[in-house]
């Protein structure tokens, strides 16, 4: 007996192999199109932008994926929002650090004349009011009493204060 050489391609156990390649392809298939709409999701935020991007994904069979990898967005949302948090923190530090004696970087409060730390001398103060005063101020802003040129300067703002100790009478 002689047996044909294309007996095995009309057996079950062809028919079976070929159906398990099939249906493993088809779960790559799907699995690569759902892989394409998850990370559509993660990196962009319009919901029609990630349908396309999913369409995409699934009509060229394996080929719609690595057409998307060339076009997607290069960072996931999570990361941009993290990132813009970090900047408003830098930026936050940044606006504080005036709030700093320039001598000793002891925390001072705008309002301070002097800096509790170091008694560096941060502001003029009024002489109508006693409130601080910016050297470039013609006018207390407080009491609308008019700054003498010269009152403010710079040799007086940031030395040191000379404490006065006062003695007790015992």
């Amino acid at each position: 007996m002689i047996v044909a050489a294309d007996s095995f391609f009309d057996s079950s156990t062809w028919s079976v192999l070929r159906n398990l390649v099939l249906f493993l392809v088809l779960v790559f298939w799907a699995a690569t199109a759902y892989w394409v709409y998850k990370d559509a999701r993660r990196r962009v935020e319009d919901p029609w932008l990630v349908g396309m991007a999913t369409l995409l994904g699934a009509v060229p069979p394996f080929l719609g994926p690595l057409i998307y990898m060339l076009f997607r967005p290069p960072e996931y949302l999570d990361d941009v929002r993290e990132r813009e948090l970090e900047m408003a923190a830098i930026e936050e530090q940044l606006a504080e650090r005036d709030l700093r004696c320039p001598v000793c970087r002891g925390a001072v409060d705008p309002s301070y004349l002097v800096c509790p730390v170091c008694t560096t001398r941060l502001k003029q103060a009024c002489e109508e009011c006693g409130s601080p005063l910016e050297p470039i101020w013609q006018v207390c802003p407080y009491c609308a009493t008019p700054v003498p040129p010269g009152v403010v300067t710079g040799e007086e703002v940031l030395q040191p204060v000379r404490l006065r100790r006062t003695r007790r009478a015992d």
